[in-house]
């Protein structure tokens, strides 16, 4: 049985990660990524509410046409 190699990441890679993430970055700039990461994740999480009512009243529409 194959198991990912991510499961076992320990204390040691992830500071190296962070680490890395910083010299490639830098201080400021995470801020303003985490902030456009989380907009995103709250427009898509906006527009799956929103898909349902918009698909409901566009097959109302088809299926009272009007002549």
């Amino acid at each position: 049985m194959y198991t990912s190699g991510l499961l076992f990441i320990g204390t040691q890679e992830i500071i190296i990660i962070v680490v890395l993430v910083l010299l490639l970055f830098g201080g400021k700039k995470i801020p303003e990524l985490m902030r456009g990461l989380g907009r995103g994740v709250k427009e898509f999480k906006d527009g799956q509410r929103e898909e349902p009512t918009e698909n409901q009243s566009s097959t109302n529409n088809n299926n009272n046409p009007q002549n």
